[in-house]
């Protein structure tokens, strides 16, 4: 999904104007002329709106970088990416894993590729700053990680499914566990196809793990992954009977109608099921949806989103042997406490924090960065 671009104006970090309203016009992806964005699909479209300009909340916010636009790069398009000007084209980072591990090969200058891209492996050394993931750092956590996931905003966790029976709207862990297993066939005397989105994404990787598969790549007995290049959150993949994890702040961004492409709208007999006991994703009707927060609060379903960066450029307290420059342009993208930041989840029309909620998304459990991987 794409959100649709707005013409850049301004010339300071992060700008916000007030009482503007801006038309919208389709334009290709950029080449930054200061920082390039890959990875999640769950956080693109919020991440579009914050870069390229958005009046959502009632006032016109859009966050720079030192006046200078910030690149953010959709999950899915054309194979190759070029992200800054005169660099390399280079796969596509198609997912949080796969933006996560861009960023890594950029910091490491180690070769990159995707699986299931045909664009050639090669070196993409500076040529990815910021990384967005749907899901945390999990055991690669390290107190002398020189990677930081700075929070960004909670979501929810849920899954799509197309036909079915009522009791298809309440399945529990344990069921879809089975399911994905391939030891529950049929629900409600329906039969029942799991499937997942491709391998790099984040939703399918914290969805698998939340109903009791393990590992930071899991997979489920029941899909046949071979080739997967299945969107996230795209509600129009799936066929009659067929059942996907599906983010709750995106399936809110769709149905609300603040997204660039609406699969919700576009697929209206598929639903969005709750695998938490005695609660709804959202409430209201679309498009005024709004997140539940007792959902979000769910600690198996409910997940932390975030921003990965370098951690000596945001944190000049922390230096490896090579390690680049402190940034200060970079950490003021990240520092949640500036209005003017990415991470800014404060409740004004003017600050990021109230775009962010209009896109589904409420404030994170913590503001707190967590450090992983220190082997860079």
């Amino acid at each position: 999904m794409k959100i649709k671009k707005i013409a850049a104006l301004g010339a300071a970090v992060g700008l916000v104007l007030s009482g503007v309203a801006f038309a919208s016009s389709a334009s290709a992806e950029p080449v930054s002329n200061s920082y390039a964005v890959v990875g999640s699909d769950t956080l693109q479209d919020s991440m579009n709106a914050l870069t390229n300009g958005t009046n959502v909340s009632g006032s016109f916010v859009r966050i720079l970088a030192g006046g200078k636009s910030v690149g953010n790069f959709d999950a899915f398009g054309s194979a190759a990416i070029q992200t800054k000007p005169g660099g390399v084209f280079f796969a596509r980072p198609n997912g949080s894993g796969s933006g996560r591990d861009a960023l890594r090969a950029s910091v490491s200058g180690a070769n990159w590729s995707v699986a299931n891209n045909s664009t050639p492996a090669r070196a993409i050394t500076n040529q990815v700053d910021i990384a967005r993931s749907s899901s945390g750092p999990g055991t690669n956590a390290n107190a002398n990680g020189r990677l930081l996931y700075v929070p960004f905003g909670r979501d929810g966790m849920a899954y799509a499914y197309k036909g079915g029976t009522a009791a298809w709207a309440n399945l529990t862990a344990a069921q879809l566990k089975s399911i994905y297993d391939g030891t529950l066939t049929s629900i409600d005397g329906v039969p029942v196809t799991p499937r997942l989105p491709q391998a790099g994404s984040g939703t399918r990787t914290f969805f698998l793990n939340a109903i009791g598969y393990s590992g930071s790549a899991p997979t489920a007995p029941a899909v046949n992954d071979t080739g997967n290049v299945t969107p996230e959150n795209d509600a129009t993949v799936l066929g009659d009977n067929q059942i996907i994890p599906f983010s709750v702040a995106n399936w809110v961004a769709q149905a609300n109608n603040v997204s660039g492409v609406n699969t919700v709208a576009a697929a209206p007999t598929v639903a969005l099921g709750s695998p938490v006991a005695g609660q709804v994703p959202y409430t209201g009707t679309a498009p005024n949806l709004i997140p539940s927060t007792a959902y979000y609060a769910d600690t198996t379903f409910g997940r932390d989103t975030y921003l990965i960066v370098e951690r000596a450029k945001v944190q000049s307290s922390f230096t490896y042997t090579g390690s680049p420059a402190y940034d200060p342009v970079l950490a003021g993208l990240v520092d949640s406490s500036k209005v003017t930041s990415l991470t800014n989840f404060s409740t004004s029309p003017f600050a990021p924090g109230s775009v962010k909620r209009k896109f589904g998304f409420l404030a994170p459990s913590s503001s707190t960065p967590i450090a992983a991987y220190a082997a860079g």
